[in-house]
């Protein structure tokens, strides 16, 4: 038996989420006294798993998966539990697998849960904390199946180094007409140089910018601080910034370890999608805007005046730390 992990990739490069859910799949391996076993599909340099504790590999390479399909993954990954006789399986909380771990649950007669935040308080019976309620509060949940879907929230664990002897393996799934009954047509991607899935750092504008000729502001203070830039549902909504920016309930849900937030007022669609944030900053010139009650620090000021000195303080940091 081996806590098995599903690794995303985009492209054949693992991504951030992957090397952090073979870390917490390794942890509850510790646990258990048991090992790890990653998923990769179509995925490149998969040895490097091995880094964060996965000792065997699977390698799927099926040119019908080079595009996310959540039947046909959620098929895959079952497949690959039921070969390793896995009782728990362990998917990040990305949009992607969001979608894809309730079929994969209904696969294997799981038990799911998402958003979890720590390793298990115990493991029989099995137990997790995962957030509730838009992130406002905590749960604990008891798994009361023989298999166990654990969804890790984003940046909750980290990445951390474990170095085991991984081994790779083939893995050729049988896969059905009945996995393509939905079609994958087309895939808008962001252009950010740090998306914000992947994103420890986030800075996002709001109608408080005044105008897209002014969104050079954002982008400079997150190249200073090799963040992703994100936007609020109306500056989207305006077309300022593309849709793949917006963040909230109803956008893009956003679990960075900074969230800076620049003329956001705080709606409370905005504040639910991004309150998994560990650390939030808000600039803002109206001292009684929702956000303020809800940030860690906060900025009363012109954000014209505010970020630009900020941003120049920030480079000098880095300069006299090089």
């Amino acid at each position: 038996m081996s806590i098995l992990v599903y690794t995303e990739s985009e492209e054949g490069t693992f991504k951030k989420i992957a090397q952090e859910a073979v870390s917490y799949a390794k942890g509850i391996a510790d646990k258990m006294g048991t090992h790890v076993t990653a998923v990769s599909i179509n995925g490149d340099e998969s040895n490097d798993l091995g880094k964060y504790g996965a000792e065997k590999v699977l390698n799927v390479y099926n040119d019908k998966l080079k595009k996310f399909n959540a039947e046909a993954y959620a098929d895959v990954i079952a497949q690959a539990a039921k070969k390793e006789d896995a009782k728990v399986v362990v998917v990040s909380s990305s949009a992607n697998s969001k979608y894809m771990a309730p079929l994969l649950a209904v696969h294997l007669d799981a038990g799911y849960v998402p958003n979890v935040t720590e390793l298990p308080e115990s493991t029989d019976p099995f137990k997790v904390k995962h957030s509730v309620f838009t992130n406002k509060a905590f749960s604990i949940t008891e798994y009361k199946t023989d298999i166990k879907v654990v969804g890790l929230a984003k940046n909750a664990y980290g990445v951390k180094e474990s170095e085991a002897t991984g081994t790779t393996e083939g893995f050729s799934p049988k896969l059905s007409s009945e996995d393509f009954s939905v079609d994958v047509v087309s895939v808008d991607k962001a252009t950010d140089k740090v998306t914000i899935a992947d994103a420890e750092i986030v800075v996002s504008g709001g109608r408080g910018l005044k105008g897209p000729e002014n969104w050079d502001m954002i982008e400079n203070l997150a190249e200073t601080l090799g963040a992703a830039t994100a936007c609020s549902k109306p500056v989207s909504d305006m077309g300022w910034r593309p849709h793949s920016e917006h963040v909230g309930q109803t956008g893009k849900p956003v679990a960075a370890n900074l969230y800076i937030a620049i003329g956001i007022s705080g709606a409370i669609q905005h504040l639910a999608g991004i309150n998994a944030s560990k650390t939030k900053v808000v600039i803002n010139n109206d001292p009684e805007a929702p956000f303020f009650k809800n940030a860690d620090y906060g900025i009363v000021g012109d954000a014209f005046e505010v970020v630009p000195k900020l941003n120049e303080k920030l480079k000098e940091f880095k300069a006299q730390n090089a």
